[in-house]
């Protein structure tokens, strides 16, 4: 499909799910209607991060000059983004409704990870002052970095729909993260060597019916078949390719805003258009996670 055709694609499902939305949780109590419908506004953020346009500036300048016969009412910039905003919750709502009507949300085996979230230099973090004292230093070692800001958790079902994507702190290892990235979630959980901690996997299993299935390092034993660690390999790279798609595509570890409050929002926004991307492409029979593939030029 062209632009034009999944602008007015994400604009039909985001009107879909936010009208019962609306329905269960009052948006507005009263005052004047905004120029831009909430639905506009949304398709907006999503078709706008999907383009790789990472900044409102760029957003709405790229709108108001190539879109401005579907967005007729689109004049202040100021107003769009106070707005876009105050619709954080609805879009919180919206990503986890989609991985539902999907099915993916009862996918019974999902994968997780952890992604590093700068928010500035690791050479400026001891003058930071916005993210204080919620930000810390943390070390990548996949990725041989060191750096200041969070964690950010991911639990992907096998398809690579996002289910989970926690904000976390960046100091602590992995493993002291488990218990966030699998909330909520019975079933089999591979994961990388970084989550090996026998008593807290058999505390998960016992408890929660959680299995986290790692790799043996060297000399470990295991009791479970080479065939099952040769799945459940095979599926983990679908959540490198996710991380791939968010840094690279998303870029959700350029974020830079002054406070937490915004730094979540910009997330969410982001996360949902994934999530977006990979729901029209099941829909069109397309392989889940080819994004680039999805418009024609």
């Amino acid at each position: 499909m062209d632009r034009d055709e999944f602008i007015i694609t994400v604009y039909c499902l985001i009107c879909e799910h936010y009208q019962r939305i609306k329905r269960a949780f009052p948006l507005r109590r009263g005052g004047f209607a905004p120029a831009l419908t909430d639905e506009e506004v949304i398709t907006r953020e999503i078709c706008g991060a999907y383009f790789k346009l990472h900044t409102d500036k760029d957003l709405f300048a790229y709108f108001r000059t190539h879109y401005a016969h579907f967005f007729p009412q689109l004049t202040e910039r100021t107003l769009f983004v106070r707005q876009a905003a105050n619709l954080w919750q609805v879009k919180a709502t919206i990503q986890p409704r989609l991985t539902q009507v999907s099915g993916q949300a009862a996918d019974p085996m999902q994968i997780i990870d952890t992604l590093p979230l700068p928010v500035c230099g690791y050479i400026r973090s001891g003058r930071d002052r916005c993210f204080k004292p919620v930000a810390d230093s943390g070390h990548c070692a996949a990725k041989q970095l060191n750096y200041y800001g969070f964690k950010l958790g991911l639990r992907i079902t096998r398809c690579g729909m996002i289910t989970g994507f926690p904000l976390l702190p960046a100091r602590p290892h992995d493993i002291r993260l488990l218990d966030d990235l699998v909330e909520g979630f019975a079933g089999l959980i591979p994961a990388a060597k970084g989550f090996i901690d026998a008593f807290r996997q058999a505390l998960l299993a016992e408890r929660h019916g959680v299995v986290v299935m790692t790799p043996p390092r060297k000399g470990m034993t295991t009791p479970h078949s080479p065939t099952l660690l040769k799945l459940c390999a095979r599926v983990r790279k679908g959540v490198e390719t996710v991380g791939s798609h968010l840094t690279e595509r998303f870029a959700v570890a350029r974020i830079r805003v002054h406070d937490l409050w915004h730094f979540h929002h910009r997330l969410i926004r982001k996360v949902l258009a994934h999530t977006v991307g990979v729901f029209v492409n099941l829909q069109l029979g397309r392989p889940p996670l080819d994004l680039d593939g999805l418009l024609a030029g």
